[in-house]
């Protein structure tokens, strides 16, 4: 950006206030959207009288098909920079999921799975699984390029996504088709913020970019496939398999039917289930904003290890305890391992690499390796719980992570090790 002459630093504050929170409801409603049915899918398609193997292949064509829309939407955002064309898509996409549910998408899995799965994936991944990292990247973009905070404008979305598990478990035990019309109602509101609401130093962002003799070029194709061959990210992409995949595959594909078998009836269990997630969501949104803070006084390398840690822990819990308490309290502890892992994945990329290019290597690095683990272990995993159950598959999820912190020791680096992005400022004491 090319900077006015004497801004003031009230200015600048209110310069950064007004984008924040442009970003941060956008962030809301999006979340708001995906909480209102992604805590629930799982228990849905159980309710339409899929097995856990076809439950497995579901998740596992979502996976195939969101792993490209995540690699193509990180590309198309590189390129379009400070644009909002491609999450205009996304929003409206996402403001049509009830209907689509209802009428196309429900009927269509229950005659036929896989052509069901494969047009479901194509829409509930463009609107959704593969936005997620995309809403994610715009707003870090927003946050560096603007200044303000990322994780605090990302404690918004997880706030948001904790009211709306709330409303989700009451309403999925009247009708689960309702969640998804409530869904639809608030991609509306999050298309409205990107269409509508530019901040004055976001309307004059968009008329600098016609002059691009004066703003960073955007990255090349040519750039983005030279990082994609780099020994390092790799290295950090098998760290995310390991991690990320199998805490995804835990918490959407087996956590909430083995939570709700804990109780003696189903609603209960669903209403349980409900609160239980958005009381962790809730804690996770303060924790969004206090991981910045963290991993300034420890560094990015350790906040990563010590999510790891943590992950592997709370499955463990899950695996060795059926006491609905001792559960609820392991489910808890997501709080803590997913902003801790999410922001230092995310810190890592911008660290370590061009920042130009964060949005590709934050869905390749991040985003994409998660779906591709995911493809390769959702239908096994699910097979597995079929034929020995919770506890013992839970295990296996678990040995997988303790065999993620200890390779992530050696091959993630320092925090001054190659650092080609933008430095990590720590505070000391």
């Amino acid at each position: 950006m090319t900077g006015s002459p004497a801004t003031s630093p009230s200015r600048n504050a209110s310069m950064r206030s007004s984008s924040y929170f442009q970003s941060s409801f956008g962030v809301l409603f999006f979340f708001c959207a995906l909480g209102i049915w992604w805590p629930f899918f799982q228990r849905w398609l159980t309710s339409l009288g899929l097995s856990g193997m076809q439950i497995g292949t579901v998740y596992s064509l979502n996976s195939l098909i969101a792993l490209i829309m995540v690699l193509a939407y990180g590309v198309i955002q590189d390129k379009l920079g400070m644009k909002r064309t491609l999450i205009l898509v996304v929003s409206t996409i996402a403001a049509l999921i009830g209907p689509f549910v209802q009428f196309i998408y429900a009927p269509l899995i229950t005659h036929n799975l896989i052509l069901g799965t494969v047009i479901g994936s194509l829409v509930l991944c463009a609107g959704y699984i593969s936005a997620i990292s995309l809403v994610e990247a715009v707003t870090e973009r927003y946050s560096r390029h603007f200044g303000f905070e990322y994780g605090q404008s990302r404690a918004w979305g997880s706030l948001g996504y904790a009211i709306a598990v709330l409303l989700a478990g009451i309403t999925f035990n009247i009708n689960p088709f309702i969640n998804f019309w409530i869904a639809s109602l608030f991609g509306v509101a999050m298309l409205l913020v990107y269409a509508v609401w530019y901040t004055p130093e976001q309307r004059a962002e968009r008329s600098q970019e016609s002059l691009s003799d004066s703003l960073p070029k955007a990255p090349s194709l040519r750039e983005m496939a030279r990082v994609l061959l780099m020994p390092s990210l790799w290295s950090m992409i098998i760290f995310v398999m390991l991690t990320c995949t199998f805490y995804t595959v835990f918490d959407q594909q087996f956590f909430p039917s083995f939570y709700t078998s804990l109780f003696p009836q189903e609603s209960v269990g669903n209403t349980a289930y409900g609160i239980l997630n958005s009381a962790h969501v809730f804690a996770e949104s303060i924790m969004m904003g206090t991981v910045p803070v963290l991993m300034r006084r420890i560094g990015v390398r350790k906040a990563m290890l010590l999510g790891a840690c943590v992950l592997c822990f709370r499955i463990t819990l899950c695996a060795l305890f059926t006491d609905p308490v001792i559960v609820s309290a392991a489910r808890m502890l997501y709080a803590i391992d997913y902003p801790l892992l999410a922001l230092s994945i995310f810190r890592y990329f911008t660290l370590h690499f061009n920042p130009r290019i964060s949005a590709t290597l934050y869905m390749v690095g991040f985003q994409i390796s998660a779906q591709i683990g995911q493809v390769i272990a959702a239908t096994p995993l699910g097979i597995a719980h079929d034929v020995i159950g919770d506890r013992a598959t839970f295990f296996i999820i678990a040995g997988v992570i303790v065999a993620a912190i200890a390779y992530g020791f050696f091959v993630i680096k320092r925090d001054d090790q190659q650092v080609d992005g933008e430095p990590l400022i720590t505070v000391q004491g």
